[in-house]
Parts: structure tokens; C-alpha cells; sequence
């Protein structure tokens, strides 16, 4: 696309006639759309049938929609204020119908001509015996007969402030168009030749053309398709030419022996044998640490499956070839947990281990600083803390990232630049992603996971309780813990209501002394509003058996690992979301006892929710877990964040969109492996655009 070409698609929507400044900044508010060319990027979700008219007398039951053909005889007013109705009389030649707005009357009303014929669609409904169409379309038939209506009509989403000011769906389809009429001859096309006809797929403004105007379904499929391949073909371009840059174009150290300690831990340390996935993923990374290339991989596993061991067997290689190792996790106490995890499994291995926090003291941080610098220290595991000014490595080989998406990208960068070559980077996650998201979210990096769990696990037992049950479920509490278990029983917290969440808390560890009182029983309470010292401390009282129940708020979601906990209640469960549920249930389960986990609710909740709670009842695979929740939710939220650098998905959905997006990423690799510089004739318009996109972006892909 030429800049001229740009600059003119770029023209301001405020410049379309029939808009103006103030459906300008309501269209801009309410839907992103600011220039001409986002508007015609605004896409119908669904096609209508008009392509017949039908009589009044032809309403029944049955009647979904209809269009009708006739004549305004009269327009009023009713009501006063909020009570306040458009009421007009709609005659078809043969019978009358009331057309009713409950909302812009008054605009609606100057906007409606009498006597002149007009075309009406609407969906009927039946009011005290009586049928009329409330709020809809109306347009005069000349108008009608001249832009071709009738056939397929495009219907558009718009929103309660845009319909008040006639920017309903017929509204949205009129300005677009206009800007369409405007635009049409500017659009270039982004796609080859080549491709075109391999994929057999129309060209870019054909497409434009057809999908906001089709004449058949097919023509509407094919178009909507073809221009919603486009926008995930350059995404999925824009991620593969990132990670291109970090695993090929970017020198990384070899790591070329499986040395001394790796041998000594896999053959003696090691408490279990590998699951086949774990040997799987090892042997992935082995590979990519001996190729001279920088390491860039996800590591997804499920909570429980392994992942520590192969943050530690991948760091043993990094020191038998004498290299640093650094493992980064986002709270101290999941940092903590690692420390104490690795340190047993190491055991009395000549390994030097150290932990740096925000609360290690000033004189216990300055031999390890010391350690690092002059590499007596091999692995050091830490918060946030390991990015300041004051870390320095001898030689740091390897970066483990737990739980990436709770760090920021620029906080990444500034760890990567203790090295003087880029060190090996693994990123650990405990949320399963859907492989489309894991294309989007963590589209340049290379994916292992960890489907297998390790041999012993029992599977959690999930039920969903109501509080008519709540007396069996104290009751079952009690057996568990006489039995020598320990119990979480966990509050939802929702930022916007912290007040009323800690009084939940508060009620709900109350009501639990007295149903469970002193001596007998021992509680911790933890909670967001807590000092973290005296947080760490309930949390230590809990993981030393001192305790039998944490009352808690969902700070206990990660980082907390009792494997003599065998019991999970969740109060008011219907607020939270999947994942959530999912990783509040992998706080048990981590021993050899069969663990469970109950589902509290009240007796009403939505249908959404409803899903949520079956799905945690039928399944612990975290996998299809997440598949559900980006289902229910979207894409957005499932992650967290959004990568810096992606380009924003304007016609495209990944939920809706995944198998585009599967050939979307064949078709990326394909054309990089044949071309990695974009340098062929027949892949010039690619290379334009791409840099197009990439243009002004910030280029993190340096830092995974």
C-alpha cells in the first residue's frame, strides 16, 4: 500500500458524510473505528435473508423476521419521560401494524416520512394479543430499489449509544458504503498471485466488495475468509520473522557436553524416573542448546507434572559447561518453593545454590552478589531482585522464566543484558494455552509440554456442593482432618470489591472456629491486606503442619506446595474463572493420598458459571480445561497480557478462526523457510506490507 493510498484510507471518520464530529467520537468510543478504512474493517457477524416481502397477515408464532413494503400513515409520541414511545402506524395495503422505539424517539421521529413508501424489517413480538415490531429498520423504498437492497443483507454489531443516534446495524451498513464508494479504488491488494490462486480465494477488494454486499452465502464465505487469512497470515509472519531472529539470526552459546553433574543427578539424585514426556522435552532442549543457535522455548506444563526437574536438569548442563544459571519466578514465595524444591533434590551434590529476594538482608546479599560475580555461584533463583543494577554474572548461560506473562518484557530485557551473549532462555508455565493462543501469545518461541503426570498421582476428585449441603462438607472436612490431612478453604478476591471480600474472609474464618474450635483445631488465616511477613508466617505455620486449615483468599493460587494437603474448598466458586479454579484445585494432590476438591456455591448462578463448575467436576486435564475457558471468555483473558509488537486482530477471532489460523501458520513457514528474507519477486508485496506493520513497533522479539 503506497502512502498516498494510506494516507488516503486514513482519512478521518468525522470527514464521511453523514457522520460529523459527534457520531465521529461515538463511532470512535464505542467501536475503535477512526478512519475510513476501519470502518470498512468492521465486518457483518451474520447475514439476513431479504430477498422476499411478506404480508402483515403472513406474522405468526413462528415468525422469526420479516420484511414488509407499504406506507407511514401516522407518527406520535406516547407517554411522558423515561415512559416516553415512539408509536407509528404502518399500513401494508391490506393490514396495519404499530411500529414502536422505546428509546431516540424523538430523532427516529424527524428521521420517518409519511405517505411515501417505504421498506420496514423487524422481528414481530405479541403484546397482550397484539403483534407489533419494536425498534425496526425503515428505509424508503426509492432508496431501497437504488442501492440493490433485498438478496443477502449484512447485519453489523453496534451498541446501545450508536442505535440511539440511528447507527443501528442498517445505519452502520449505510455509512459503510459511502466510505466504501470513497475507498474502493485504493485498496491494494496484500497477497500474491500465487497464493491467490493456490488458495483459491478472491482478491482484496473483491473481497471487501462481496462481503459487505454478497449475493449468495457462498460468495459472503469465501470473502469473509479470504480477508480474515490475510490478517492472521501477516500476524503469524510478524511472530515467525521475530522468533527467525531469536533462534537463527542470534548467536547462542553451545552447549556441547552432557557433563559430570547432569550424569551424577540423572543416574542417583533423580527420585523417579522420568515420564516420557519430561525425556521428550529434554531431549528437545538438549538439541537446541548444541546448536550454536539461542534457545527460545516454552515449556507448558500442567501444575504437578514435572516442571522443576526440567529447570534444574537443564540447568546442570549449563554448568557442566560452565555456564550460570538463573531461574526467575514472579513472588518469593514460588521462589522459595523452588529453592527448597531444588536444593533437596540436589542433596549433597557440589552445587552452589543461592536465593535472592526483596527480604534477604543487605549482609546476607552481599556474598551471594559476590558469588555471582566471580562464578562461585551456579544457579541462583530469585524475584524481580535478580534484575537490579547490582547483579552481575561471570557468565550466565541460561535464563528459566516461571509464569513469563507475570513479568514485564522491558524488566526481561534488562536481565538478559547481564550477559555478554544472549543466555538460553526457557519460559515455564503452569496455564495450559490453547495452541492457538500459544501461536499468538508465545508465537516465537519454540513449545514443549508436558503432557504426562509423574507415576503415583491420584487424580483430585471434584464435586459442586451448594450451601444446603454445607453440614455434610464441614462434616468431611473434620474426617480429614483426623485422619492427619490438612485443608484450604479459599474466598474469591475481586479488586473492585476488596472490602466486601475481606469480610467474607473474616465471616467465613469465624464461622469455621466455631464449627472447628481451639485446641482440637488450628487455623491460619491469609489474606492481600496482611503484612507479608506475617502472610509468609501463616503460610510456614501451614507448610509445618502447625495448622490444619488455611482460610485464605486466592493469594494461596500459586506458590504454595503442602503435600499433606489433601482437601480444597472453594467458597462462592461461581466467581471465579476457570483457570483460576484450575490452579486453586493444584494446591492439593501433591502427595501420594487421594486428594479432593469441593465446589461451594449458592443455590443461583448463572448458566455460564454452571459450565464452568461441570467442567472442573468432569475433567483435570488442564489442556481442554483452558480450551473451555477461551471458549467462554475469549482469547483475551486467558493469558493475561498481550505480547508487545503482535498487530491487533481487526477481522479475525482466534476462537472463532482456528482452523484459518493452523493454515495461516503452514502457509508463514512455508514462506520463510523458501525465502527467510522475504527477497523473491513473487514475495514482494509481502515484504511491503510486513514492514508496513513492523514499522514504528517496538522489537522485543530480542528477549523472547
Amino acid at each position: 500500500m503506497s502512502s498516498n493510498q494510506l494516507n488516503s484510507l486514513n482519512t478521518s471518520i468525522s470527514y464521511l458524510k453523514g457522520v460529523g464530529p459527534k457520531r465521529a467520537e461515538l463511532l470512535q468510543n464505542e467501536l475503535g473505528i477512526f478512519t475510513f478504512y476501519d470502518l470498512i474493517q468492521h465486518l457483518p457477524f451474520r447475514y439476513e435473508d431479504r430477498s422476499q416481502f411478506h404480508k402483515i397477515s403472513d406474522i405468526s408464532v413462528d415468525t422469526y423476521a420479516l420484511q414488509l413494503k407499504g406506507k407511514i400513515v401516522s407518527k406520535k409520541i406516547v407517554g411522558v419521560g423515561r415512559n416516553a414511545r415512539l408509536v407509528v402506524l404502518f399500513d401494508d395495503g391490506e393490514s396495519k401494524i404499530e411500529l414502536v422505539w422505546f428509546k431516540g424517539g424523538k430523532w427516529i421521529m424527524s428521521q420517518l416520512p409519511v405517505d411515501i413508501t417505504v421498506v420496514v424489517y423487524g422481528r414481530p413480538q405479541n403484546y397482550k394479543g397484539k403483534w407489533n415490531i419494536p425498534h425496526p429498520e425503515v428505509e424508503r423504498a426509492d432508496q431501497y430499489d437504488k442501492r440493490g437492497g433485498g438478496g443477502l443483507h449484512p447485519v453489523y454489531s453496534s451498541t446501545e449509544k450508536l442505535t440511539s443516534r440511528g447507527l443501528h446495524s442498517s445505519g452502520l451498513g449505510r455509512l459503510i458504503r459511502v466510505a466504501w464508494a470513497e475507498v474502493r479504488c485504493e485498496v491494494d491488494e496484500t497477497l500474491g498471485d500465487d497464493m491467490l490462486a493456490m488458495l483459491q480465494i478472491p482478491g482484496r477488494a473483491e473481497a471487501f466488495e462481496k462481503v459487505h454486499a454478497p449475493k449468495t452465502p457462498q460468495e459472503a464465505d469465501r470473502a469473509l475468509k479470504r480477508l480474515r487469512f490475510e490478517e492472521l497470515l501477516y500476524l503469524q509472519l510478524v511472530l515467525l520473522k521475530q522468533k527467525q531472529e531469536v533462534t537463527v539470526d542470534l548467536k547462542g552459546v553451545r552447549f556441547e557436553s552432557v557433563g559430570e553433574k547432569f550424569n551424577y543427578f540423572y543416574k542417583e539424585n533423580l527420585p523417579f524416573a522420568l515420564t516420557g514426556a519430561q525425556k521428550r522435552v529434554m531431549k528437545e532442549i538438549r538439541a537446541d542448546l548444541n546448536t550454536g543457535s539461542h534457545m527460545n522455548r516454552l515449556l507448558q506444563g500442567d501444575v504437578g507434572s514435572g516442571k522443576t526437574i526440567i529447570a534444574l536438569m537443564t540447568s546442570l548442563l549449563a554448568i557442566d559447561n560452565n555456564y550460570q544459571a538463573c531461574i526467575m519466578a514472579p513472588t518469593e514465595i514460588l521462589a522459595q518453593q523452588h529453592f527448597n524444591g531444588i536444593t533437596e533434590l540436589l542433596g549433597e551434590m557440589d552445587v552452589r545454590v543461592e536465593l535472592l529476594t526483596g527480604s534477604v538482608t543487605k549482609s546476607a546479599r552481599r556474598p551471594i552478589l559476590q558469588g555471582l560475580e566471580n562464578g562461585v555461584v551456579d544457579i541462583i533463583i530469585g524475584t524481580h531482585a535478580l534484575i537490579e543494577p547490582a547483579v552481575k554474572f561471570q557468565n550466565l548461560g541460561l535464563a528459566v522464566i516461571d509464569e513469563q506473562h507475570k513479568f514485564g518484557v522491558a524488566q526481561r530485557s534488562k536481565l538478559w543484558a547481564k550477559a555478554s551473549t544472549a543466555p538460553h532462555v526457557l519460559v515455564m508455565t503452569a496455564t495450559p494455552i490453547p495452541r492457538t493462543l500459544a501461536m499468538t501469545s508465545y508465537g516465537d518461541l519454540d513449545c514443549s509440554v508436558l503432557d504426562e503426570m509423574p507415576p503415583g498421582r491420584k487424580e483430585i476428585k471434584t464435586v459442586h456442593r451448594t450451601d444446603a449441603n454445607r453440614l455434610a462438607v464441614h462434616n468431611f472436612i473434620e474426617k480429614q482432618i483426623l485422619e492427619g490431612r490438612q485443608v484450604y478453604v479459599v474466598y474469591p478476591l475481586i479488586e473492585e470489591s476488596a472490602t466486601l471480600d475481606h469480610k467474607d474472609l473474616m465471616d467465613g474464618y469465624e464461622s469455621l472456629t466455631r464449627r472447628f474450635p481451639l485446641p482440637k483445631f488450628k487455623l491460619s488465616v491469609v489474606h492481600g491486606r496482611m503484612k507479608p511477613n506475617d502472610k509468609e508466617m501463616e503460610m510456614h505455620r501451614f507448610a509445618e503442619g502447625r495448622t490444619q486449615i488455611l482460610v485464605a483468599t486466592t493469594v494461596i493460587e500459586v506458590g504454595v506446595n503442602v503435600p499433606n494437603a489433601t482437601l480444597m474448598v472453594i467458597e462462592s466458586a461461581e466467581r471465579f474463572g476457570l483457570s483460576q479454579l484450575h490452579q486453586l484445585r493444584g494446591r492439593v494432590g501433591r502427595g501420594g493420598e487421594q486428594s479432593y476438591c469441593i465446589l461451594m456455591t449458592k443455590d443461583e448462578f448463572s448458566s455460564e458459571a454452571r459450565r464452568r463448575l461441570e467442567t472442573m467436576c468432569r475433567t483435570n486435564d488442564g489442556f481442554e480445561i483452558a480450551e473451555v475457558d477461551m471458549e467462554i471468555r475469549g482469547p483475551g483473558d486467558v493469558m493475561g497480557t498481550q505480547q508487545s509488537g503482535v498487530p491487533d486482530l481487526q477481522m479475525a477471532d482466534l476462537m472463532r478462526d482456528r482452523d484459518l489460523m493452523v493454515t495461516a501458520r503452514y502457509m508463514a513457514s512455508q514462506i520463510l523457510d523458501d525465502d527467510p528474507k522475504l527477497e523473491k519477486s513473487k514475495n514482494q508485496i509481502l515484504k511491503i506490507n510486513l514492514d508496513r506493520i513492523l514499522e514504528d513497533r517496538p522489537n522485543w522479539s530480542r528477549i523472547s
